[in-house]
């Protein structure tokens, strides 16, 4: 309420009477405050709390510290409060600091619990922590270990070891979730809190039993409780983790009673079985037999766990589980190799068997001395064998294969017989040593003939080869190495008489045919009987030229297999050495060759004579004509061709005659063929290469009257004639307009340029386009004026239209109104303008521009207008600018009103008046003295100060018959007291009389209407008021006729006077009854729609 007055004083007087809080907010200096304020028995505690929120930050932290000096216990929850209040103007850091500066970790457990669960500092979680266990909440501390996320693990840890709580479960939260288990089960043991150790195993975190009994096992802890603590979860217990810490301590005998009771449950985690493995290895009891038989240990595991131990049990290890990689390395490292053989064997692994043959293995050759020594004499398995010939074979050791087989094979053992190590033994020895396989040959028998041959000739053994091949009686393959490996036809042809098998001829001949020697191939054919060659043997001998030999193979061919092929050879062959009596006679024998075909390759070859004897036999008139055309019998041709009536002979024929210059055979062959619309261009064209253009259109007039005439011919003597004669071109399109290929036509005559057909051409075909442009190319030719502008107006491409307009522009000047009326309605009026004007020649189109200024085009206006300014035409350019108003308007105004003719000028005026600028119209009237022109302008503009601005240039210019006439003119926009004003003024009165009579006139007759009008409605009046009382009266009538009645129930709220003849008021005050609803179009209506009621 009040702020002036003296705060210093009225806080001494409040702190005098006791009112510290008035005191406190009226005092301004620290000091005063603070000795005020630890008056907390005398305030109350929220007005306080609330009165350092007015301080500011360092006055607060003074006066807190203040209190908790003066009674630490007292204040402690006003601080607390405050803390809470305004921490975060305060400082989380400050209000701590101020705690722990008096070590009052009550408050500070209290402050900071409000504030905990929206923070994420660590050091904030940790003070919490640390102040709840050292005020004694163990609770808070077990939630707050278990659940915060936010607190630093390792210190915490170390916080809680320190302070050595009687209960270990906040402890163990923290270091189960961060992973400090060996220093949580040290702590546990070291305080002697076994109790804590079993219940973390048992019921916190079983998983974490491997650690706690590795650290326990460091501490060492009594083995009776690490047993107990053990089997007590043993269902819950990981194996392999536990194992890992035993063995690292070299203490897995504490865990055989667990995992034998483990394995009597039927466990078969192969952690069990390897700890006890190791178990039993390292007792030595009996291990060999648990390696051998239990089946779910690791072989690697307890491999790798035996190999210092005894290698022999690594190695039984390793074998159980085929682990080849491991055995291998301890027994190349302990020198079992025999072990390492056998294994080998056994395992029958081509992979282990690289492997331990690779060159970079140091000790193969004491591997490979106990295979071939130990190994392998002692199996009995032929798979076994197999597999390690096959090894030493991939290995590439063919020595040592050889070494082996030869102990296998040659020295009686079980495998003496066997096929596969004969051949193996050949092969090897084929490969390594070549020297001794003639021996191997001779010394052995059971083997693969045909395929140890087949290597020995791969391997260029080729004698070896023959010695295989004889000894098996194989002749074919045996010959076929004399003839293609050692190359010796002499030897093949004695092996050959000495076999006498006809396949053994068979070889040699086609040996001797493809070293060239056809004469003794045949021979050999026939000695053979062999006709299954046939084909090559023809092929051979017509290279070689010798048809008399082919005659006899062939004759023998042809008793043994009925080939169309052999008898057309024969035919050929009889061709060839000219025997044309034996083909006579041949043909008419019995046989299967294809005389067509042999006809075909005798002409092809220009056996002429030989071929006609063929095609006349089997009819072929085609073939035949061709031949007779060969042989220059052209009119036996022509019958031929008659007879086989085929357009590809009737070419032919016809060709060659033209050719020979048979002209009339020609035509008798060239009109069968020019009916074939594809075949009619070839024989033009074959006609023009060699010159014979009068033959060629003699040819194509005679086709016109054919009866299977087509529109080809036509058009190719059109062709023809604009080639070659154009005088016959015109007269030629008119006659055959109709069945003409008018596109072909029109490229010839293209070609030709003969423009005036060209024309008429495009006119037929409907492309007016072309027409256009070819007429306006090549006018001198083409150009006629009807014609022209019949074609115009069909084009379809909007430039030509300009582009005619340009032409008739530069060539026919004179003409070119006719040509813009007929394309009026086509062209834009405003391009054509700009055309005109960029040539200089827009008065040229004057009447064109006439004709369509009915359009109301703008630049047709403006060329116009501005014609008729040139030509001081103001009459018409009066009448356009009034019919058409689409142009510039100002731009033509300014242009004429200098002009030194005066109707332009008005034109001028008069243009300003269409463009509503009043006053530059009348100003150019007033110039030029046109003052009629000017009242006008003034009266349609509608402005009165433009009138009366005129009145008064009048009366300074002394014009007072125009003052008189401006009054008539602009009647409507002058002023009555203006005018008056202005005449009486100006000595005006008489002019102005005329004016002031009308207007007296005018306003008469205005207030005798309003006198009139007022009469009128009295006089309604006066009628509806009669109305309305004779409405009323007829109503009265109406309800004197009507029954009584009982009066209405009274209504509440509505009182009134008492109804009529009852003598005292009614119950509820009586009921009035509405004023009739007069004046709303109908009679009045008793209330309630009951008439009114009357007295008894």
């Amino acid at each position: 309420m009040f702020s002036h007055y003296d705060r210093p004083r009225i806080a001494q007087l409040c702190e005098k009477a006791g009112l510290y809080i008035r005191a406190l907010q009226h005092y301004t200096e620290l000091l005063d405050i603070k000795r005020v304020i630890v008056n907390t028995h005398a305030i109350e505690p929220q007005a306080l709390v609330e009165f350092f929120g007015t301080l500011s930050r360092e006055w607060a932290l003074e006066c807190m510290k203040d209190l908790l000096l003066v009674n630490l216990r007292g204040n402690l929850q006003i601080i607390v409060q405050t803390a809470k209040e305004y921490c975060e103007q305060l400082g989380i850091d400050s209000c701590i600091k101020l705690f722990e500066r008096f070590k009052s970790y009550e408050g500070l457990y209290f402050f900071l619990g409000s504030y905990l669960s929206s923070s994420e500092d660590p050091d904030i979680h940790f003070k919490y922590i640390e102040s709840a266990a050292k005020t004694g909440q163990i609770k808070e501390v077990e939630r707050v270990t278990r659940e915060s996320n936010f607190y630093d693990a390792e210190k915490t840890k170390n916080f809680l070891m320190e302070a050595k709580l009687p209960d270990a479960r906040p402890l163990i939260n923290v270091c189960d979730r961060f992973g400090f288990v060996a220093d949580l089960t040290h702590y546990l043991y070291s305080n002697n809190m076994l109790r804590y150790i079993e219940g973390y195993v048992q019921k916190v975190n079983p998983g974490n039993a491997p650690l706690v009994v590795g650290q326990l096992l460091d501490d060492e802890c009594p083995e009776d409780f690490i047993k107990g603590l053990i089997l007590s979860v043993r269902s819950l217990l990981s194996v392999k983790p536990l194992v890992e810490e035993c063995e690292k301590r070299n203490q897995l005998r504490l865990l055989t009673q667990f995992l034998e009771h483990l394995v009597s449950e039927g466990s078969q985690d192969v952690h069990v079985h390897n700890a006890l493995g190791k178990i039993i290895i390292d007792s030595n009891n009996n291990p060999e037999h648990f390696l051998i038989t239990n089946p779910y240990y690791d072989s690697r595991v307890v491999g790798k766990y035996c190999e210092k131990r005894d290698p022999t049990l690594a190695v039984v290890a390793y074998r159980r589980g085929q682990c080849d990689d491991e055995l291998i390395n301890v027994t190349n490292k302990n020198s079992l190799f025999k072990l390492q053989a056998r294994y080998i064997v056994e395992r029958m692994d081509a992979d282990l068997w690289e492997k331990v043959l690779n060159p970079e293995n140091e000790c193969r050759r004491k591997l490979i001395d106990q295979v071939v020594s130990t190994a392998l004499p002692e199996s009995k398995s032929p798979e076994q064998v197999s597999a390690a010939v096959k090894a030493f074979m991939t290995a590439d050791l063919p020595h040592e294969l050889i070494e082996l087989l030869e102990k296998i094979v040659l020295q009686n053992s079980a495998f003496s017989g066997n096929f596969n190590l004969q051949n193996l033994l050949l092969l090897t020895a084929i490969k390594a040593d070549p020297s001794r396989v003639m021996d191997y040959i001779n010394r052995l028998d059971n083997f693969d003939g045909p395929t140890i041959g087949e290597m020995a000739v791969e391997a260029q053994l080729y004698e070896e080869a023959f010695a295989i091949f004889k000894k098996f009686n194989l002749s074919v393959q045996a010959v076929d190495v004399l003839l293609d490996k050692i190359q010796s036809i002499d030897r093949a042809v004695e092996f050959a008489f000495r076999v006498e098998e006809e396949a053994v001829w068979s070889q040699v001949a086609k040996a001797q045919l493809r070293e060239g020697l056809v004469s003794d191939a045949i021979e050999s054919f026939i000695c053979a009987d062999d006709a299954t060659h046939f084909m090559e043997v023809i092929h051979v001998a017509e290279d070689a030229n010798v048809y008399h030999d082919l005659v006899r193979y062939l004759l023998m061919v042809r008793q043994k297999a009925k080939e169309p092929k052999v008898d057309g050879e024969l035919i050929y062959a009889y061709a060839k050495i000219d025997r044309l009596s034996d083909i006579e006679e041949f043909i008419l024998m019995p046989n299967v060759a294809n005389l067509q075909n042999v006809g075909d390759r005798l002409y092809g070859e220009a056996l002429y004579e030989a071929a006609k004897i063929i095609f006349a036999f089997i009819s072929n008139w085609a073939k035949l004509a061709i031949t007779l055309v060969k042989l220059k019998q052209f009119q036996g041709a022509v019958d031929a061709a008659r007879k086989a009536n085929s357009t590809k002979t009737w070419k032919e024929v016809c060709f060659a005659c033209v050719d020979a210059e048979e002209f009339r055979l020609a035509q008798i062959c060239g009109l069968n063929i020019i009916i074939q619309v594809d075949e009619l261009e070839e024989v033009s064209e074959y006609y023009q290469n060699r010159g014979y253009f009068n033959e060629l259109i003699s040819l194509m007039e005679s086709g016109l009257g054919l009866e299977r005439a087509h529109m080809g011919i036509f058009t190719e003597l059109g062709v023809l004639y604009a080639r070659y004669r154009h005088e016959k071109l015109m007269e030629h399109i008119k006659l055959f307009s109709t069945r003409l290929n008018i596109p072909k036509l029109i490229r010839a005559s293209d070609e030709q340029q003969h423009w005036k057909e060209l024309t008429y051409l495009y006119m037929q075909y409907d492309e007016f386009d072309n027409a256009a442009t070819t007429v306006m190319n090549h006018s001198p030719e083409a150009w006629d004026h009807m014609q022209f502008k019949d074609i115009v107006v069909k084009v379809a491409k909007v430039e030509l239209y300009y582009k005619a307009v340009h032409f008739y522009l530069q060539e026919h000047p004179d003409i070119i109104n006719d040509l813009l009326n007929v394309l009026a309605l086509r062209v834009d009026h405003s391009r054509v303008v700009d055309i005109m004007r960029k040539a200089g020649h827009l008065p040229l189109v004057k009447p064109y521009m006439v004709a369509v200024q009915s359009s109301n085009v703008a630049a047709v206006n403006e060329a116009l207008n501005h014609i008729y300014v040139e030509e001081e035409d103001y009459e018409r350019l009066r009448e356009s600018i009034d019919m058409h108003d689409n142009f510039d308007q100002i731009g033509l105004a300014q242009k004429i009103e200098k002009h030194e003719f005066l109707e332009m000028r008005r034109v001028a005026a008069y243009i300003y008046k269409k463009a509503g600028r009043w006053k530059q119209s009348i100003a150019l009237s007033k110039k030029d003295n046109l003052y009629r022109d000017a009242m006008e302008t003034a009266s349609q503009s509608g402005d009165h100060k433009l009138a009366e601005e005129l009145l008064v240039y009048f009366i300074e210019q002394g014009k007072k018959e125009c003052f008189a006439s401006c009054l008539f003119v602009c009647y409507d926009l002058i002023r009555p007291d203006t005018a008056i004003e202005l005449a009486w003024m100006n000595s005006m009165i008489d002019f102005a009389f005329p004016y002031t009579l009308q207007f007296i006139r005018e306003y008469t007759g205005k207030v005798d209407e309003l006198v009139k009008d007022k009469i009128d409605a009295q006089n309604e009046v006066k009628i509806k008021e009669h109305e309305e009382k004779d409405v009323i009266a007829q109503q009265n009538m109406y309800a004197q006729l009507l029954p009584l009645a009982l009066p209405a129930p009274t209504m509440p709220g509505l009182g009134g006077p008492t109804m009529p003849g009852l003598g005292g008021p009614t119950m509820g005050g009586g009921f009035v009854p509405q004023p009739p609803m007069g004046g709303m179009g109908m009679p009045p209506m008793p209330p309630f729609g009951m008439p009114p009621m009357s007295s008894y």
